[in-house]
């Protein structure tokens, strides 16, 4: 079962389940997709994913619209909740923003978490990933594996799927940069040009939403031979400042963008960089995608989709 599976990483992550052999079941309320069309009742998102699948293998896929906190309508899917029916294995979706501003880089899965935490998002995921080792810790049985997202971006490379926010007005660097080069917001804002970075604009570890979904294959099997809670970094160790970002998406759509130099945003970090050894190591997972790669796709899924789905 995928929550928010229509969503962004959702939608990628259950493209490749689907892929590697998974019967897929995707909950979401669509709060921040798309919400179902006819006349194949599923989100444009998920009907795209099965499209995709369709050409190389029967795709076993169903969709309930409703919410996680509509436990009548939960049990209609699961006919009981998880723990009544045996189903102890979970790979949660957290971030890297529960280390807070870092205090060393690469930052491995050892580097502390909570205190210095700096917004509300953060904290949130904090405190989930808590709330899980704590389940696994008193129940043998419970297979929980935490995934710290870095930043994903791009597209599949079909340019079928793609971050498209709900609202229409993107907050993410890559679909913001999109937009602008599309011509549907007129000045891309860069929050800040005096941090200490070599070029004054914050530094993140950009991966690839496809990297980022092979990498949920590779936590849920090994979810299914451990037990216990397991925590991985999802990154590409590489860090990626905001204007070398607008150069990489520059090539990708053959033109220069308008920028402005605004104030930082609160709750902003200087850098962030991962360590991904760990995931290299155990899960047999690494990214293989570039960050022109990651342009590329995510240009052409707003070529191909200039208005969204």
């Amino acid at each position: 079962m995928v929550t928010g599976g229509a969503g962004y990483v959702g939608s990628h992550t259950t493209l490749v389940l689907l892929q590697a052999g998974y019967q897929v079941v995707v909950v979401d309320n669509c709060i921040n997709a798309k919400p179902p069309q006819p006349p194949s009742h599923l989100p444009p998102s998920l009907e795209r994913v099965r499209k995709l699948v369709a050409t190389s293998t029967p795709p076993s896929l169903h969709f309930y619209h409703l919410s996680l906190q509509d436990r009548q309508q939960l049990r209609m899917v699961f006919d009981k909740v998880m723990n009544e029916v045996g189903c102890r294995v979970l790979v949660f979706s957290s971030s890297s923003t529960v280390y807070g501003p870092a205090t060393y880089f690469p930052t491995d899965e050892d580097h502390p978490t909570g205190p210095a935490i700096t917004n509300p998002y953060g904290r949130t995921k904090y405190f989930c990933e808590q709330v899980m080792k704590d389940v696994a810790a008193q129940d043998k049985r419970w297979s929980v594996v935490v995934l710290r997202y870095f930043n994903p971006v791009g597209a599949h490379s079909s340019g079928l799927l793609g971050d498209d926010p709900v609202t229409g007005r993107p907050v993410n660097l890559l679909p913001s940069l999109a937009h602008v080069a599309a011509g549907r917001k007129k000045v891309f804002h860069i929050f800040g040009e005096d941090w200490d970075t070599p070029d004054g604009t914050c530094i993140r570890d950009f991966m690839h939403v496809m990297d980022l979904a092979e990498g949920h294959v590779a936590a849920l099997e090994h979810a299914h031979t451990h037990t216990g809670a397991s925590v991985f970094n999802l990154g590409r160790g590489e860090g990626v400042s905001v204007r070398q970002m607008i150069q990489a998406f520059e090539r990708a759509c053959g033109c220069s963008l308008p920028c402005e130099v605004v104030c930082r945003r609160a709750g902003d970090v200087r850098r962030t960089t991962c360590s991904g050894d760990r995931a290299k190591a155990v899960l047999g997972w690494r990214p293989y995608r570039t960050l022109d790669d990651m342009c590329r796709d995510s240009w052409l899924f707003q070529v191909n989709n200039p208005h969204g789905y």
